[in-house]
């Protein structure tokens, strides 16, 4: 995520969300990549659904944020899994 990117989205957010607000995160993940999104969600449970051929897993977790940035700042944590896809 560049810069003007992540200013572009907060500014998304903050126009829609009232803080703090409840923020729906979904993850598509490579099969064996899904701990590591989990990690991010240690305190919060996550739903897992997986592919019709199992080569993937949908990861869902909605999340009480205390502002945008906290919203921004598990984005950037999770783009560094390989090979996710955020939705």
């Amino acid at each position: 995520m560049d810069k003007e990117s992540i200013v572009s989205f907060k500014e998304k957010l903050d126009a829609e969300y009232e803080w703090p607000a409840m923020y729906m995160f979904k993850f598509i993940v490579p099969k064996g990549k899904e701990a590591d999104i989990k990690e991010i969600f240690l305190a919060h449970e996550v739903s897992e659904k997986k592919s019709s051929k199992g080569n993937y897993i949908s990861l869902t977790s909605e999340i009480m944020a205390e502002s945008s940035d906290a919203v921004i700042d598990i984005y950037i944590k999770a783009h560094k899994v390989e090979g996710v896809i955020a939705l």
